[in-house]
């Protein structure tokens, strides 16, 4: 057996099978999820598991380029916003604004994979966009680094925590 790593298979293989600039989306308990999504369905419980417990992991497996989720977390939901603030602090990635409405009809259709949670939190939505590793990409001594991986490489070496403007 695994240890320190995702033990649901399905999602074990979901991640596995991401590629740069694929969406997973984390919702809660009472997302409506299409009919067509690759849905891994982890909720068995109000409150299990909590959103925040699946968004800690996935920041353990994978590198996140943007966070998206409904503007109202920060100023409605600020516990919730300062432990998603945490999850992705050191991450490299931005937080962006998607009303509820945009992830619903843009980010859930478009993602690669739907991680439904036990969570009754309200805004507790979040679109993440996977990413390569900044270091490991643009590391020849003859290659030119993008701009965005000198960004993104910055923000993961200063820690610094993410905030949505």
């Amino acid at each position: 057996m695994r240890t320190d790593r995702i033990l649901h298979p399905e999602l074990a293989r979901a991640l596995a099978e991401l590629g740069h600039s694929d969406t997973v989306l984390v919702t809660d308990a009472g997302f409506p999820i299409p009919r067509a999504a690759n849905r891994i369905d982890l909720g068995f419980y109000p409150g299990l598991p909590d959103v925040v417990d699946i968004l800690r992991v996935l920041r353990k497996e994978l590198f996140v380029e943007e966070v998206r989720f409904a503007p109202e977390l920060k100023s409605h939901h600020p516990t919730m916003y300062a432990k998603v603030q945490e999850v992705f602090t050191g991450a490299g990635a931005p937080f962006l604004a998607a009303p509820h409405e945009e992830l619903i009809e843009v980010w859930a259709p478009r993602a690669k994979v739907v991680i439904r949670s036990g969570s009754f939190e309200p805004w507790a939505n979040f679109a993440l966009t996977a990413s390569t590793d900044p270091f490991a990409w643009f590391s020849g001594p003859e290659v030119t680094i993008l701009p965005a991986y000198v960004e993104r490489r910055r923000l993961m070496t200063e820690n610094i925590v993410p905030n949505l403007s």
